[in-house]
C-alpha cells in the first residue's frame, strides 16, 4: 500500500500516469476511497469520463467505491466534456465532482481530477487533504456495478449554454465554421448548441479513437497543421480546437492564422466588455501575455494575475467580479458560468463576437492587434540531467542589449525588460525539466530569448 500512496501525486490539475503502469483499477479505487473518506457518508458525487482507453470503466469503478461508501453517485453515461461534469455538480448542488481524464496527454495518460461544489478545480488543500487519507481505509466495494444507474449529464449543459449564447444575434449569419475535437469528448456538442441557425459548422477528428490518431490531444499550433490548411483552403470564417476533455481552446483565422490562447483571452474580454457590456476585471496568469495588461488599461478594469494553474483562476472567479480569465494553455472561464474553463463555451463566444461585429476573425483579431500591441508569444521546455532553481542575484541585468528593470519570482522566475519584452523561468516540481516562456515585439527576438534562456539554465546547471 505504501507504494501505492506514493505513485498518486497530484499536480497542478489533477493526478496523471501511465496506464497499467501506475494508473490501473486498483490504484483508482484506492483513491476513490481516499475520496470517500474525505467528504463522508450521505454526501452527493457526479463521475463523467473523456474517450480514453478504459476511461468509462475507471469511472464505473469509482462510481462502485463512492456508492459503497453511501455517497449517492451521478454516473455519466457517456464521455463528457470536463466543464460539463463541473456544471452538473454546480446546478444540481453537489458535494463533489470526479472527471476520469488525462486532458491533453498521450493517449498512455489517464487522470483523475477533483472538482469542488462550485465546479472549479480543487484547491491545493482539498487534494492535500485527500492525499494525506490515501490507504488510511480499507477499499469498500459493496455495491454491485450493476447497481450504478448512468444518466445524461450533457442535456442541461447544452440547454444552459444555448441560453447563454446570444443565438438571436447568430440566427441569421453565415459564417463557416470549423471544429477540431481531437478525438476528445467534446465530440460535436457545439453543433446542438448552434441548432436553428445558419451558421455552418464543420468538423474533423469528432469520432472516438482512443489513440487520439498518433497525436496528443493538445490545441498547440504544432498538433494542428490539418486544422490551419483546411481553414485556409476552404475559406472558413472560423477554425477551433479542442483538447482531450475540451476545456481548453485554440483557434485559427482566415488563411490558416493561428490565434494564440493568449490572444483569445484578449479577445473573449473585448467581447464581453464592449459588445455584451459587461463589467468585471480580468485575470491572467503569471506567464499571461503583456497584451492582458494594455487591454484591462483601455477598459479601465482591473487585473488579477495568479500563479500558473486555473484553479487559482477558479479560486478569484468564486469570490470577486471577473469578466474572464484565461491560462496560456488555452484555459477560459468567463462570467456567469462555472467558475471553470470551458474550450466549447469559448469558442461559441468568438463566433458570437463575429455576429455582433459582422466581421471574420482574422479583422477582428488584426484590430485588435492594432490597437493592444502585436506580440509574439513562444516556450520551450527542456530536460536537464538534473533539477535547477535559477537564482534570482546569479540571472543578468539585461536580456539581449534590453535592461531588466522587474522581477517577479512567486511561480518560476519573470524578467521584464524595458521595451516590455520578458523572459521567465519556471521548473517542473516533479522532473528535472525547465519551462521557459518568452514573448517581444518581433518573433525573432522572442526566439532569441528563449534560446538566451536555454543557455541561462545550462549555465546554471553546470
Amino acid at each position: 500500500m505504501s507504494d501505492t500512496i506514493s505513485q498518486i501525486k497530484f499536480g497542478t490539475d489533477g493526478w496523471r500516469a501511465i496506464i497499467a503502469d501506475t494508473y490501473t483499477l486498483k490504484n483508482v479505487k484506492i483513491l476513490t476511497q481516499a475520496v470517500a473518506d474525505y467528504i463522508g457518508t450521505g454526501k452527493k458525487v457526479a463521475v463523467g469520463f473523456d474517450t480514453r482507453f478504459m476511461s468509462a470503466n475507471f469511472a464505473k469503478a469509482a462510481a462502485v467505491v463512492l456508492k459503497s461508501n453511501g455517497i449517492e453517485v451521478v454516473l455519466s453515461d457517456r464521455p463528457t466534456p470536463t466543464p460539463a461534469l463541473s456544471f452538473v455538480v454546480k446546478t444540481r448542488k453537489l458535494d463533489l465532482g470526479i472527471m476520469i481524464t488525462a486532458s491533453h496527454n498521450p493517449a498512455e495518460y489517464n487522470g483523475f481530477k477533483i472538482k469542488n461544489a462550485a465546479g472549479g478545480g480543487a484547491s491545493q488543500e482539498v487534494t492535500n487533504a485527500v492525499e494525506a487519507l490515501l490507504g488510511k481505509t480499507s477499499v469498500k466495494e459493496t455495491c454491485a456495478p450493476s447497481e450504478i444507474e448512468a444518466v445524461d449529464i450533457v442535456k442541461d449543459y447544452i440547454k444552459f449554454i444555448r441560453g447563454y449564447i446570444d443565438l438571436k444575434r447568430i440566427k441569421n449569419k453565415k459564417f463557416k465554421v470549423l471544429v477540431d475535437s481531437m478525438y476528445g469528448s467534446g465530440d460535436s456538442f457545439m453543433a446542438e448548441v448552434l441548432k436553428g441557425t445558419k451558421i455552418k459548422i464543420e468538423f474533423m477528428r469528432n469520432t472516438i479513437n482512443p489513440s487520439f490518431g498518433g497525436s496528443r490531444p493538445e490545441p498547440v499550433e504544432e498538433n494542428l497543421k490539418e486544422l490551419k490548411a483546411r481553414v485556409k483552403k476552404e475559406k472558413f470564417d472560423l477554425g477551433i480546437a479542442l483538447d482531450g476533455d475540451a476545456d481548453r481552446i485554440a483557434a485559427v483565422a482566415p488563411g490558416g492564422v493561428f490565434i494564440h490562447p493568449q490572444k483569445i483571452l484578449g479577445l473573449l474580454a473585448l467581447h464581453l466588455n464592449q459588445d455584451r457590456n459587461w463589467s468585471g476585471g480580468l485575470v491572467k496568469t503569471i506567464c499571461g501575455s503583456t497584451m492582458m495588461d494594455n487591454i484591462a488599461k483601455s477598459l479601465g478594469i482591473k487585473l488579477y494575475e495568479t500563479p500558473v494553474g486555473f484553479k487559482y483562476i477558479s479560486n478569484l472567479m468564486e469570490t470577486e467580479d471577473i469578466v474572464a480569465g484565461g491560462e496560456e494553455a488555452g484555459g477560459m472561464g468567463v462570467k456567469n458560468y462555472i467558475p471553470e474553463r470551458d474550450g466549447s463555451m469559448a469558442g461559441l463566444l468568438l463566433i458570437e463576437m463575429m455576429a455582433y461585429r459582422n466581421k471574420n476573425m482574422l479583422k477582428i483579431l488584426n484590430e485588435c492587434e492594432k490597437k493592444f500591441g502585436k506580440y509574439y508569444y513562444v516556450r520551450l521546455d527542456f530536460h536537464l540531467s538534473k533539477r535547477v532553481e535559477p537564482k534570482k542575484e546569479s540571472l543578468p541585468k539585461e536580456l539581449l542589449g534590453k535592461k531588466v528593470v522587474e522581477i517577479k519570482d512567486y511561480d518560476g522566475i519573470k524578467l521584464i525588460c524595458e521595451d516590455e519584452s520578458w523572459l521567465m523561468f519556471r521548473p517542473s516540481g516533479t522532473e528535472p525539466i525547465m519551462r521557459s516562456y518568452a514573448e517581444a515585439r518581433s518573433l525573432t527576438q522572442a526566439k532569441k530569448l528563449l534560446a538566451l534562456g536555454k543557455a541561462i539554465i545550462l549555465k546554471e546547471g553546470v
